[in-house]
């Protein structure tokens, strides 16, 4: 009798002993995956440490895997939501794979930086809308460049669309005009895709910036309306991507992840259907 508990006893040890080195490894495993490329909580007390970092590493409009405070991958759009409360920030995750980007939630502590949960807030409610907006087809329109060509949702179809919001002394908006150029002449050649600006400024007043400022796409004045009631966008530059069908595929406020999405997705493309080949000559009668 006394063997046997003795049996059982090394049983129950051992199973014990396994199932603690099996938790010790599982908690590697994740802190392995899952190691943010920053000190979260160096971060977390520095406004201007936090808004750099945030700035130039966290882009929230484009493709993520998303991953909550548990580890947990989650849908984009919970994670976007999360952080409209101004409760967490998003640190970017190290992967040995560079070409997938991982985001994961921390929650501020109540000593964190103030400044912090306010601008985390009103960033995130952007890029939220800016998800939101995405598989919506673009709202009713007509309007007219200051070339006299007009414009509604008929010219949109059969064409990709990009479109982009700004005014004159809007300093952003200005500073992207040379690459912006650049892809306007990469595709001058496409009657495909097409390129159109909405500006608040009146006409007389961009005809007469425009002498100064080499600018390429179409250029359509007094656009507020449209702009600010119709889209509902706030923020300067806002750049927009419609596919053939007038939906609306991508919306971001920055030219460089507007044209990182089109060039991975393929957007402007030019690729022709492999043709049917003709059937074979007749076998020649023997």
């Amino acid at each position: 009798m006394r063997n046997i508990l003795i049996g059982i006893l090394i049983i129950v040890i051992s199973t014990s002993s396994c199932k603690e080195k099996s938790e010790s490894i599982n908690e590697k495993l994740v802190n392995e995956s899952y190691k943010t490329d920053v000190d979260f909580k160096t971060i977390e007390s520095d406004f201007m440490k936090w808004w750099t970092y945030h700035y130039n590493t966290i882009n929230l409009s484009k493709n993520f895997i998303a991953i909550n405070e548990s580890s947990e991958v989650i849908s984009k759009e919970e994670f976007l939501k999360t952080l409209t409360s101004g409760k967490h920030i998003a640190l970017k995750i190290k992967t040995k794979e560079n070409s997938v980007v991982k985001y994961q939630l921390f929650k501020l502590d109540e000593k964190a930086d103030k400044t912090i949960s306010s601008t985390i807030k009103k960033v995130s409610l952007t890029d939220y809308k800016h998800f939101q907006m995405e598989t919506k087809d673009f709202p009713e329109f007509e309007f007219t460049d200051i070339e006299g060509n007009t414009f509604n949702n008929e010219s949109l179809k059969g064409k990709t669309t990009l479109i982009k919001t700004w005014f004159i002394n809007c300093k952003p908006c200005i500073a992207e005009f040379p690459e912006l150029n650049k892809l306007v002449e990469k595709y001058k050649h496409r009657d495909d895709i097409q390129f159109i600006s909405l500006a608040l400024d009146s006409k007389s007043e961009l005809e007469t910036f425009l002498t100064k400022k080499d600018f390429r796409y179409k250029v359509v004045p007094d656009q507020k309306e449209l702009i600010t009631e119709k889209l509902e966008l706030q923020a300067y530059p806002t750049h927009l991507v419609i596919n053939q069908n007038g939906t609306i595929l991508k919306v971001t406020n920055k030219a460089s992840v507007m044209m990182a999405f089109i060039q991975v997705q393929d957007i402007l493309s030019n690729k022709k259907d492999s043709k049917i080949p003709p059937p074979p000559p007749p076998a020649k009668s023997s």
